[in-house]
């Protein structure tokens, strides 16, 4: 694809984590931005970047409508990483993707999905990202837009609320971890995922699912996150560390437990229930495909000691953690 400021593109989930990240990226590679914004959602930060905004959301076909209308592409970023029942995630995570991609039949669709959808019997999460997936395969059998989909492993970055808790915890001196031995995961700070969504959106990348990590050969261990999450706190010092605390199974299935039961009872969806207990326990979450970084030059910019820093610094500038 050429560079032109004249290239539209329609971007769900732009009020999420990735979403502000994700626009930036774009606009910076020169697209123009169509957004679509949930009513009772606030406006994503998008300082500089001028954006066109939809109302509604991935079950709104008029809105989904009015999205697509002229576009030459579609990044697909909107999801659920928590609801109350297997139903709720795959309202939104295959079937407001099945609609979308129905409603755009020419142009190119990128999904965001997640390294999870590897793993779809471990939870009802996982589960929703693979049907996600499968659904874009229908495209190429109806003769449609080319598509391909890219899992994110675990995102961390400015913006990020769900790494906050582990880094608030390392800053008293703990670093918990799942206790399952020679565990190992793939990272990717948000801004670097953003700039390899654009590169493979711009690619010739063949219809197919892709990973995409900061490129450290096989992923990080539970120490190493220690490690730098303890030097990013300390403004790089070398001091102390945090201890290590590896916790069982059975304790956090409790806690996933009653998380569950809190659901059902009607309180508000949580993160930690039995289906991440399951995903957390899992050994590896790795990325076993590096095609799209060797097919667009994708490098990342931050390995794991700077990405934590950066990190840290943001929540710190905004008093998300306290200052040193």
């Amino acid at each position: 694809m050429s560079r032109s400021s004249s290239r539209l593109v329609a971007v769900t989930g732009a009020t999420g984590f990735v979403g502000p990240h994700l626009v930036r990226a774009l606009a910076r590679h020169g697209w123009t931005v169509r957004l679509l914004v949930r009513r009772w959602s606030p406006l994503p930060d998008l300082a500089g970047v001028q954006a066109e905004l939809v109302l509604g959301d991935l079950a709104d076909e008029r809105a989904l409508g009015n999205l697509i209308d002229g576009v030459e592409a579609v990044v697909h970023a909107a999801g659920l990483i928590k609801a109350r029942t297997a139903a709720d995630f795959m309202a939104v995570n295959r079937d407001g993707t099945a609609l979308l991609s129905r409603l755009t039949p020419d142009a190119r669709f990128l999904l965001l999905s997640s390294l999870a959808a590897r793993e779809p019997d471990l939870s009802p999460y996982a589960a929703s990202k693979r049907a996600g997936e499968e659904v874009l395969k229908t495209r190429s059998g109806q003769g449609r837009g080319s598509w391909l989909a890219v899992r994110a492993p675990a995102v961390y970055g400015p913006g990020d609320r769900e790494t906050l808790a582990y880094f608030k915890t390392v800053d008293r001196g703990l670093a918990p971890r799942p206790m399952v031995a020679g565990a190992r995961l793939s990272l990717i700070h948000v801004a670097d995922l953003a700039e390899a969504v654009v590169r493979a959106l711009e690619s010739d990348l063949a219809a197919s699912v892709y990973e995409v990590d900061d490129g450290h050969p096989g992923g990080h261990t539970y120490d190493d996150m220690a490690q730098a999450a303890g030097l990013a706190l300390t403004g790089g010092a070398v001091g102390r560390q945090p201890r290590a605390l590896a916790v069982p199974r059975p304790v956090l299935a409790a806690v996933g437990a009653v998380n569950g039961l809190r659901q059902s009872l009607g309180g508000p969806s949580q993160i930690l229930t039995a289906g991440k207990v399951a995903e957390m326990f899992h050994p590896d979450w790795t990325i076993h495909d590096r095609r799209l970084a060797e097919a667009t030059g994708f490098a990342a910019q931050h390995d794991l000691q700077r990405g934590f820093a950066d990190t840290v610094l943001w929540y710190r500038q905004r008093h998300w953690l306290g200052n040193r």
